[in-house]
């Protein structure tokens, strides 16, 4: 019996072991298990933060590349004229923004404010001719925005906006352009602007106004200055589209201007007749230039290519076409300036011929700029073959010089100085400018003498920004 009872207790014995064998290996399998869950849940957050530390790493450089790319971009010179080029706002690795502008301010003095010239000496254009001294203060302030985008394989796109503000009062803008192209090579342009420069006056301060250049250029009763600028562009009555291409050393381009034509003549008349609009013309202005080192020589035409785009009335109610227009210019520039900064010599011979209705104008200049110094002169001949003064018209021209047919001859001294970093300031600017106008006529149907002179001086401010 007590071998029986013995047996039992180490049976029983035997059984809970086992038992509390069995369960604590199962207890140590579950903390295992939960180990090596809490390590994978460690790893997976290592592996998350590591791989944000990446991100903001390569955030990090990114960073650091867009404000290398800020500090070393070059843009490309949309502009050259008053822009300043040490500010460059870049808004990625490919797109430039320039924001800019200038100053002009004039203080004038003439002898008479009746010009000899439909060329203007007056910012002012609600200035009008008298026949008293003038003293004038005049002038306007420019802020431009320049827009470029250039591709690696060098082809590009961009805008120009240059909005004015004028002393007078008015508002006003110079260009308003949008274009694209191939650097080097070739470029498309449409809008508001001015074409090729076939009449160069260098570093000019009184003889040409600053604004547009393809209205009321011609006024009828003064002599005409011709500069082949009739299809240049910067109309107030119309646009240009312009194409242009370099090959080597030559350059070639065509400028279209459509407007209303009429535009041309200060008041609309022309010869003691008021013209009357019937379509716009377009301005055919083709270019060819060749530019070495420092030498450069271009030979252009402008054409209106549309018929019967205005004209005035005749007594029996015809309309006599007075839209005929061919203008043929040439110009060369000797520019020391670019091997000898401080005394190159730069030099402009430029002449220009327009055949029109009942009109023929030759012009021709020259000018020489040595450091702040600059001469020139200009001279030109107008043949007018009709002119009417019928009725009362002629008492609206009876204190204009050129108010019937004949041959007149205008010659113009003009001068000016440029006193450079007023006040140490390298954007800082003043320009002493004068000029003499002398007319020598030679009238059809009257002897009076048609001797006269004009002169004026003028100080202007100029500053950039």
């Amino acid at each position: 019996m007590r071998k029986i009872k013995t047996l039992a207790l180490l049976v029983g014995i035997a059984v809970s072991g086992s038992a509390m064998a069995a369960s604590s290996s199962a207890s140590l399998e579950a903390r295992m298990a939960l180990l090596e869950q809490r390590l994978q849940q460690a790893e997976a957050r290592a592996e998350s933060a590591e791989k944000q530390i990446q991100q903001l790493t390569k955030q990090d450089v990114q960073r650091e590349q867009e404000i290398a790319s800020v500090k070393q971009a070059a843009p490309v010179e949309v502009k050259t004229d008053g822009i300043s080029k040490d500010k460059v706002l870049t808004l990625n690795g490919f797109d430039n923004l320039k924001l800019y502008g200038d100053v002009e301010f004039n203080v004038d003095g003439t002898s008479r404010s009746g010009q000899l010239t439909s060329i203007r000496t007056s910012d002012n254009k609600n200035w009008k001719a008298g026949n008293n001294e003038r003293w004038d203060v005049n002038g306007r302030l420019l802020i431009g925005l320049d827009g470029y985008r250039r591709n690696e394989n060098g082809q590009f796109s961009g805008f120009s906006v240059q909005p004015t503000a004028n002393l007078n009062g008015s508002m006003g803008v110079d260009d308003a352009t949008f274009f694209f192209g191939e650097e080097k090579d070739w470029m498309a342009k449409i809008g508001r602007f001015e074409a090729y420069d076939m009449f160069p006056l260098n570093q000019d301060t009184f003889i040409e106004y600053s604004g547009n250049t393809a209205n009321d250029l011609y006024a009828d009763g003064y002599g005409y200055v011709y500069m082949m600028k009739e299809g240049r562009g910067r109309s107030n009555s119309g646009g240009n589209i312009l194409l242009n291409k370099n090959i080597g050393n030559w350059y070639f381009e065509l400028n279209t201007l459509l407007e209303d034509g009429t535009s041309l003549f200060a008041d609309n008349n022309y010869h003691g007749n008021h013209l009357e609009q019937d379509k716009n013309v377009a301005y055919l202005r083709p270019v060819i230039a060749w530019k070495g080192d420092v030498y450069s020589v271009a030979a252009a035409m402008e054409s209106n290519v549309v018929d019967n785009a205005y004209g005035y009335k005749d007594a029996q109610g015809n309309t006599i076409d007075q839209s005929k227009r061919n203008g043929y210019g040439l110009t060369m520039t000797w520019n020391g300036q670019k091997a000898d900064p401080e005394n190159g010599i730069v030099t402009n011979l430029s002449t220009a011929y327009m055949d029109a209705t009942d009109e023929k104008d030759f012009t021709v200049g020259a000018n020489v700029l040595w450091k702040n110094l600059e001469l020139g002169y200009i001279y030109a001949h107008n043949k007018i073959e009709d002119f009417s003064i019928d009725g009362l018209r002629a008492s609206d021209y009876k204190d204009d010089w050129f108010n019937e047919p004949g041959s007149y001859d205008i010659h113009t001294l003009h001068a000016s100085y440029l006193i450079p970093n007023v006040m140490d300031m390298k954007n800082f600017n003043v320009y002493l400018g004068a000029y003499v106008s002398m007319l020598d006529g030679e009238r059809t149907y009257s002897d009076v003498d048609s001797n006269e002179k004009r002169y004026g001086g003028r100080v202007r401010f100029k500053y950039f920004f």
